[in-house]
């Protein structure tokens, strides 16, 4: 079973409830009473999970608690459309919850706060239905795009609210599907490229950058931002996904199928920057074909500082981080003079405006690799977890008719 839907856990006003059934299923008649309406204000459709596990935990529910503004600072967006990443899978299994539980506030959660129920889904694309009073870059009708903190509900629902500074004017040119593809992957790369690797437009030309794992989100948005800032990208990949990667830009493509990565590596100039989607014994070997002493970084996005905490505990397991961290940038720094960086998401609201710009002026395209509506949202998560990414996976959350 893929996932279930239930009526509402607490009573509502209505004298007929609605069916079993996911969202393309509602047939139940509702009697009009004064308090319908209220309901409509009060209450929105999303997927939730009030249990970590498998896609069995996924539920859908149409009294979910619909967010409101609270503070100043604050924006409420209609969700046009969401889109999925690694993440939410790995969160849906309990991933971080030792830290994100500490960082969410109870506001945003359940009727009563606490950890569930809980919204998956890191990327939205939408419309601003209200501001706080201090919001001065937005005004209701706008429609922007986000990347969602993993702290916050997420965007598989209707409605979300978040902070100004997460916020951004979504490209003119895309649609809300396309343009849901891009924030969070976006927000992550812009962390590991510009703000740990310290490349910009101004640094890029000429650096030689290895992305390795560069058929998904990261590594699509990565190789393009690379080449609007004038560096020369090499990939690797799989045989399958060499033409997509060579149309987005990339130099040179390595194909880990066909043979050793390292050794095929091994025979090109060294490179400035490595950023690793990979992880594992990646490092080993990824951190040897920097240039020595000339300042060359390598970037992970894959470390171990949330698994950390979940089995150590907030205490033990960031003093563990911490050694870790530590003992690997300076065993690397000492032995072969690079520089050894973790690099993690961070929301950007400005980061996602001079990234608009590159996609209305057609420098950054977006890689829609499947869409689903907002009654298989379960099918969804089930495309993410079989891996081998070929873009991003889009749920749409109102249908809406693409550009020409």
């Amino acid at each position: 079973m893929l996932c279930t839907w239930r009526p509402a856990a607490r009573a509502l006003p209505l004298r007929s409830r609605v069916s079993r059934g996911g969202p393309s299923e509602r047939s139940a008649v509702l009697q009009p009473t004064k308090n319908v309406h209220f309901r409509k204000l009060t209450t929105m459709a999303a997927w939730v999970i009030d249990k970590y596990g498998s896609n069995e935990v996924l539920e859908f529910r149409e009294d979910n608690r619909r967010p409101s503004v609270c503070t100043s600072a604050e924006v409420l967006l209609k969700v046009h459309a969401a889109a999925l990443n690694p993440v939410d899978v790995a969160m849906r299994g309990g991933y971080g919850s030792t830290l994100l539980g500490v960082r969410r506030d109870a506001l945003s959660l359940g009727w009563m706060g606490g950890e569930f129920p809980l919204v998956l889904g890191r990327d939205a694309s939408g419309v601003v239905v209200e501001c706080g009073s201090g919001v001065t870059h937005f005004q209701p009708g706008d429609e922007v795009w986000a990347a969602i903190p993993p702290w916050k509900q997420g965007s598989l629902a209707e409605f979300v609210v978040l902070s100004e500074s997460e916020v951004s004017h979504k490209p003119k040119s895309l649609s809300h599907t396309q343009a849901a593809s891009i924030p969070y992957v976006a927000s992550t790369v812009w962390s590991a490229l510009v703000v740990t690797a310290g490349l910009n437009k101004d640094s890029c030309s000429g650096k030689r950058v290895l992305i390795v794992g560069a058929s998904g989100g990261i590594g699509i948005l990565a190789i393009q931002l690379m080449k609007v800032w004038g560096a020369h990208v090499t990939a690797t990949c799989s045989r399958s996904a060499e033409g997509l990667v060579r149309s987005l830009g990339a130099d040179h493509v390595v194909d880990y199928t066909s043979g050793d990565t390292k050794a095929q590596l091994e025979t090109l100039e060294k490179f400035d920057v490595v950023l690793d989607n990979v992880g594992g014994d990646t490092e080993d070997w990824a951190v040897t074909l920097l240039r020595p002493w000339a300042g060359a970084k390598y970037i992970t996005l894959v470390t171990p500082f949330l698994l950390n905490l979940d089995k150590l505990g907030l205490a033990e397991g960031t003093v563990q981080t911490g050694l870790t961290a530590g003992s690997k940038a300076l065993k690397n720094l000492c032995d072969k003079g690079v520089h050894y960086r973790w690099a993690f998401f961070a929301p950007n609201g400005a980061a996602l405006d001079q990234i608009a710009d590159m996609v209305d002026e057609e420098q950054v395209r977006p890689v829609v690799e499947a869409e689903f509506s907002f009654s298989k949202v379960a099918q969804a998560f089930q495309k993410v977890e079989q891996g081998h990414a070929r873009g991003k996976t889009v749920i749409n959350i109102v249908a809406e008719d693409h550009p020409q």
